[in-house]
């Protein structure tokens, strides 16, 4: 494990890839014995910095949790990230694609939880006893690691990858069958990736119930009122400029997003 200089070390290096976007090469290559525990203190240095600045947690993400973007990442489990409002992005308002290092989008049914959950113990009946409503949703995803050249360290450490998110309007979660909701991503006429919910470890609650359970190590909690992304229902699509992205779901309707 590495010691709280190092972790800042490696904090300061993510942030000001951020800041700068210019990536750096994997922090498993510069800070040897680097594991999962230290990569969510990292992550947890530069969420920190974030809400001293200003920036309010609006919820959080489960990363790499279908087995088609673990292969994609060459990981082999699930990860976490925060939120944050200053992170939220508008359908009618264009992203400027050059303001982050290398964009890649995500296509997520989210939930919006309208009471707090419980930590250890948190089930899949919780989840859906405290979720308001689930939400369409695209995930703008990030890597301040050269190349996405990520280990599950590096990306923890990055806050999973996190960069910014738009959601729809969504409905009640027992309106659903939340295990089989087809979800289609689109450019124009041209289809660039499809899925559907149940490939999100078999069940988007599932990872929601793991996620609040695991956070709750962190003493992080999952308040009423955020929004929970549980992962995304298809591979990952690299982010062109001039360029507007929809996703569209059975049962939840459409969401896009435009880069500019």
């Amino acid at each position: 494990m590495l010691d709280d200089r190092l972790r800042r070390e490696a904090a300061a290096l993510l942030r000001a890839a951020e800041r700068e976007r210019v990536p750096v090469r994997p922090l498993t290559e510069r800070f040897a014995g680097i594991d999962a525990e230290d990569a969510y203190g990292i992550q947890l240095i530069n969420i920190e910095r974030s809400l001293a600045d200003g920036a309010r947690v609006t919820g959080h993400k489960v990363g790499l949790s279908s087995p088609v973007m673990q292969a994609m990442m060459g990981v082999d489990e699930p990860d976490y990230g925060h939120l944050l409002d200053t992170m939220e992005l508008r359908p009618d308002t264009p992203v400027p694609a050059a303001a982050y290092c290398a964009p890649r989008i995500e296509v997520e049914v989210g939930f919006v939880l309208g009471a707090d959950l419980p930590g250890e113990g948190c089930t899949g009946a919780d989840v859906l006893a405290a979720t308001e409503r689930v939400v369409p949703a695209l995930e703008l995803i990030d890597s301040r690691i050269a190349d996405w050249r990520i280990t599950i360290a590096d990306t923890i450490a990055d806050n999973a990858s996190s960069a910014g998110y738009v959601i729809g309007e969504g409905r009640d979660p027992r309106e659903l069958d939340l295990r089989a909701v087809e979800a289609r991503l689109a450019t124009g006429s041209e289809v660039l990736a499809a899925g559907r919910s149940d490939a999100v470890l078999g069940d988007p609650v599932r990872s929601v119930a793991w996620l609040a359970r695991t956070v709750a190590r962190f003493g992080v909690p999952l308040r009423k009122g955020h929004l929970i992304l549980p992962g995304s229902c298809t591979r990952a699509v690299d982010v062109t400029a001039g360029r507007t992205y929809t996703a569209d779901f059975t049962g939840l309707g459409p969401v896009s997003l435009s880069f500019s």
